[in-house]
């Protein structure tokens, strides 16, 4: 389809016209893009809001910042202020650390401040340390998920110790966040606790491990023979 079919099927009483419409912008560039996705953004099918929302997250022009902003700011269905989240991590602007931060401390929905704990993740601001370790205390196995990955890609070394408490978490999706998380984090510990994770019960978590001490191994002059590890019981 050429921009005017798109814009009209945009404007279809259809939904899946507009659907099919809307994916068919994943060529076209961001500046022809965006004013079209903007007409489906406050769509009565909330499937399409939520495709729209993170098509915003991926153009990347000058106003897809404040429209996503906006909408985590202001709209009133939780799932929509939590895909603006998510958009905003992949949209990458450093503006978006303070909205972020804000979602997370004050929003009472789970979705919307996991969605942000990743997203602070994503824009690797090293200033996200105390709210993501506060997640990581939440107490919340969802938000603890967010905050080992976030903190594992803003490399917070001195997480490292409040990390490894999870190396024995009853849940598997935790403790392969936390294997994916160390690979991440150039410390000594780290080699010792993907040690333990590689001989995990979970084959996926073994893996992560793997992979991650590979990672590790890449990145550093030491080998895993000279590599100091403490033992995790």
């Amino acid at each position: 389809m050429n921009l005017q079919e798109i814009s009209s099927n945009l404007d279809s009483d259809n939904a899946r016209d507009r659907m099919l419409a809307l994916a068919s912008l994943r060529n076209i560039p961001a500046s022809e893009a965006v004013p079209l996705i903007k007409k489906v953004l406050n769509d009565h099918h909330v499937a399409l809001r939520s495709m729209a929302i993170f098509s915003l997250g991926i153009k990347r022009t000058d106003e897809c910042y404040e429209l996503l902003v906006n909408l985590l700011r202001h709209d009133p269905d939780y799932g929509i202020r939590a895909d603006a989240a998510g958009a905003l991590g992949y949209l990458g602007d450093p503006r978006a650390f303070e909205p972020l931060s804000r979602a997370f401390l004050e929003e009472t929905d789970w979705l919307v401040r996991f969605s942000a704990a990743v997203s602070l993740g994503n824009l690797k601001n090293p200033e996200a340390y105390d709210i993501l370790l506060q997640a990581l205390h939440s107490g919340e196995v969802m938000l603890q998920q967010a905050a080992i990955a976030a903190l594992g890609e803003i490399q917070a070394i001195e997480a490292i110790e409040d990390l490894l408490n999870f190396a024995s978490s009853p849940d598997w999706l935790v403790r392969q966040r936390l294997a994916e998380a160390l690979g991440h984090l150039n410390h000594p510990q780290s080699f010792a606790a993907l040690t333990y994770l590689e001989k995990d019960s979970h084959p996926q978590v073994a893996e992560a491990a793997r992979l991650a001490r590979t990672q590790l191994q890449a990145k550093t002059t030491q080998t895993p023979e000279s590599t100091p590890e403490s033992t995790i019981e």
